[in-house]
């Protein structure tokens, strides 16, 4: 039997909007992607201690970020990663760092937190040049390929620049100094959306009739804040 939860939250007022982080999250679990990104009753990961990975994820993002848009050298902390930052400054074109991007249903671009935003993606790093785009994404964990996030920030910058005609848009693992890319015509994202949709409309699903059923495994035992939960701690029995 389904689980429903936030029955009290009002619909209709506003479009579904979602985001890759929310999607990946739903498909884990559910009822954490409700608690977490929806009524936000629990902070994913969040403590004092500053070397947690996504305390030091979080002040490497915000330190890149300054280095690129002031062109000054990173903090002695993220020193080894420089030449990153010197690699997207020396690079042709428009720059644009921490870009917020929204779309509507129909692929039109949007306002980020506009009443027809149906999706919402930001791009650490935008290079613009001309028929062509870069898109950089900084991750600070171990390498996990994933073109479908690669191939939604495509689809942002297609919906915005009506002039891209080709991105290339890569995932830059920086604890294994290695990057996977993936380069996307305006026609391969659109025969990407085929198979996303299915996994897109359940989650469209779950907003409707809001029912978010806990959904466990192992990472209920260590990877889950959602203490109120019935399997937090212990996982699949």
């Amino acid at each position: 039997m389904a689980v429903v939860v936030g029955l009290g939250k009002a619909q209709g007022k506003k479009l579904y909007a979602w985001s890759y982080s929310k999607l990946k999250n739903f498909e884990v679990c559910p009822r954490k992607h409700f608690e977490v990104d929806i009524a936000k009753n629990f902070a994913e990961g969040k403590n004092d201690d500053p070397n947690t990975p996504l305390n030091w994820g979080n002040r490497f993002h915000e330190a890149m970020a300054v280095s690129l848009k002031t062109a000054s050298p990173l903090p002695t902390e993220f020193a080894a990663y420089q030449p990153w930052a010197d690699r997207i400054l020396a690079g042709p074109g428009e720059l644009l760092v921490e870009q917020k991007y929204a779309i509507t249903r129909d692929f039109k671009p949007a306002t980020y937190f506009g009443s027809d935003v149906w999706y919402r993606g930001i791009g650490d790093v935008v290079r613009l040049n001309g028929p062509v785009a870069l898109v950089v994404d900084w991750k600070t964990g171990k390498v996990l390929v994933d073109s479908v996030q690669l191939m939604l920030m495509a689809q942002c910058i297609f919906s915005h620049y009506p002039e891209v005609q080709r991105v290339r848009s890569e995932f830059v693992w920086l604890k294994d100094d290695c990057t996977t890319p993936e380069v996307f015509s305006r026609q391969e994202v659109a025969d990407n959306w085929v198979g996303l949709m299915e996994r897109v409309n359940l989650l469209e699903r779950a907003d409707k009739l809001q029912e978010y059923p806990p959904k466990p495994s192992g990472l209920c035992k260590s990877w889950c804040p959602v203490s109120s939960c019935t399997y937090h701690g212990k996982g699949r029995k």
